[in-house]
């Protein structure tokens, strides 16, 4: 596998619950720290929710690879933020036989 041009800075967060005083809970996100990224668009689609339609688009985002437990490996359920855009996690794979690279699958959601 020929090495990925990784030109992005991605911030990696996750999603914590902190109480919100009412017996219920609030989600925070909170950055665990910044990796830097290929990003490749994939396929959209769009969808109509309760209120606005919800455009859809697939990306696959490479990454340097981080050992099984370490945080600053992508999880599922995670998401990168590159400035305003939100890349929710869908999947993580090993690129190439190396494992030298992770790919992410992830969406982008936005409110049209």
């Amino acid at each position: 596998m020929t090495a990925p041009r990784l030109n992005r800075r991605l911030v990696l967060e996750e999603a914590q619950r902190l109480p919100d005083g009412a017996g219920g809970f609030a989600l925070s996100w909170v950055a665990l720290g910044s990796l830097w990224g290929r990003i490749e668009a994939r396929s959209g689609r769009e969808r109509a929710g309760e209120f606005l339609t919800l455009s859809s688009v697939g990306y696959r985002i490479t990454v340097r690879a981080a050992p099984d437990g370490a945080p600053s490996r992508p999880r599922p359920e995670q998401r990168f933020r590159v400035g305003n855009r939100l890349f929710k996690i869908t999947a993580v794979t090993e690129a190439g036989g190396e494992g030298r690279y992770l790919t992410c699958f992830a969406e982008e959601e936005v409110p049209t």
